[in-house]
């Protein structure tokens, strides 16, 4: 007996596959992350400008500024730019490495879960979670999934 299985089956079970790894490593898959970010967006870091900042617990970390040119908004209200605070980065001799967080360069491509701040500013939905670089071919760096699969997941957590 030959046994055979649709093109639509075999992507949905590569689809579950990756969101059942993210689930199985302990990390909120994407539909979570949606819901739980203010915004998704899918953006460029055209500049990045580090700053001396005091947090919430009185110490002086280094806070990088990063200037986001959004080409599409998966989430919450459209813009065609916003400013990202991430910790870490470097000023002058001096670096900050946040093992939560990822560096973000000049010029690198993103799926961005963001929260508002009250300075008029956003930071990543949970930490370094919140953001998944992409590559040139639309794919999460370090994953299975793509871009689609994103958007995709997005839309299925409702607005």
């Amino acid at each position: 007996m030959k046994r055979w299985c649709s093109l639509a089956s075999v992507v949905a079970v590569v689809m579950l596959t990756a969101e059942a790894g993210a689930v199985a490593s302990g990390e909120p898959d994407i539909a979570t992350r949606a819901r739980g970010a203010g915004k998704v967006v899918v953006a460029t870091a055209r500049s990045i400008s580090p700053q001396w900042r005091t947090n919430a617990f009185g110490d002086q970390v280094i806070v990088s500024l990063v200037e986001l040119q959004i080409e599409e908004t998966l989430k919450g209200t459209p813009a065609t730019s916003a400013w990202l605070a991430m910790e870490g980065g470097t000023l002058g001799e001096v670096t900050l490495h946040v093992s939560s967080m990822p560096t973000m360069r000049a010029g690198e491509r993103a799926v961005f879960f963001l929260d508002a701040t009250n300075e008029g500013t956003h930071v990543p939905h949970l930490k370094g979670m919140g953001i998944l670089k992409l590559d040139g071919n639309n794919n999460v760096q370090g994953s299975t999934l793509r871009l689609d699969d994103i958007r995709r997941l997005t839309r299925s957590a409702g607005q």
